[in-house]
């Protein structure tokens, strides 16, 4: 787990630094006013499938961008896309490996079913007027890649084979997600949430009932929004 949270937070901060440059470049603040906000949407899945024998949670890192639409009251709608974003489940058991049809090995180590998917949100938002939020709906995925990967480490030499499967899985996945969070900085910084996303689509074509579902921790991070806070007050 301290891995994830290192790896993740170097990545935030790199990605953090080169989107605000090229985004700078390409469209300005454009993208930030009163109605719109965009930026980065990072963070931590833990991700299971039901109708498998296994219950152990796979752990990913996710990052995409998000645009938080406000509309009228306290209402906005919240989209975007996840661009990295894994789902799938871990230590999988003789059984389960009997029903993907992968090869086994005889060394020590265990197997992780790996699905790629491109997710997209769309979500009605509610802010309180605490920073606090809460947001519900519908969310659609791409599901491009996955793999049953097998990870062993034997005297301190790791071996990690990939097999693909995706051919056994259903291209579309739809489901629905729920969530709350609370926006830093009286209401005017990063965001930090969490939320929980239940597909209604099953995972594999040949077996009823395995359905994706994860634990999303999230932190968002508005790109360009202070610089655009600072145009509108010079314009005045």
């Amino acid at each position: 787990m301290k891995k994830f949270v290192i790896l993740f937070c170097l990545i935030l901060i790199g990605l953090t630094g080169k989107s605000q440059v090229l985004i700078s470049l390409l469209l300005g603040d454009k993208l930030n006013s009163d109605q719109l906000e965009f930026g980065l949407e990072g963070g931590f899945n833990w991700a299971s499938i039901s109708g498998m024998e296994t219950k152990n949670l796979a752990e990913y890192i996710n990052l995409g961008f998000y645009f938080d639409i406000k509309m009228k009251n306290q209402w906005a709608l919240y989209t975007g896309v996840l661009i990295k974003s894994n789902l799938g489940v871990d230590k999988l058991t003789a059984s389960d490996l009997t029903f993907l049809g992968v090869r086994t090995y005889p060394e020590e180590g265990h197997y992780k079913q790996v699905i790629k998917e491109f997710l997209v949100p769309a979500l009605v938002k509610y802010n309180f007027k605490n920073h606090m939020y809460v947001e519900a709906g519908p969310q659609f995925g791409l599901r491009y890649k996955g793999y049953v990967e097998f990870r062993s480490n034997i005297a301190g030499l790791e071996a990690r084979i990939r097999e693909d499967n995706e051919d056994m899985m259903q291209k579309l996945d739809a489901g629905i997600v729920g969530g709350v969070g609370y926006k830093l900085l009286k209401g005017k910084g990063w965001t930090i949430g969490a939320k929980y996303f239940y597909s209604f689509v099953d995972v594999y074509k040949s077996r009823s009932g395995t359905k994706s579902s994860s634990i999303h921790l999230k932190v968002n991070i508005p790109i360009g929004a202070g610089k655009a806070q600072e145009k509108k007050s010079s314009e005045k």
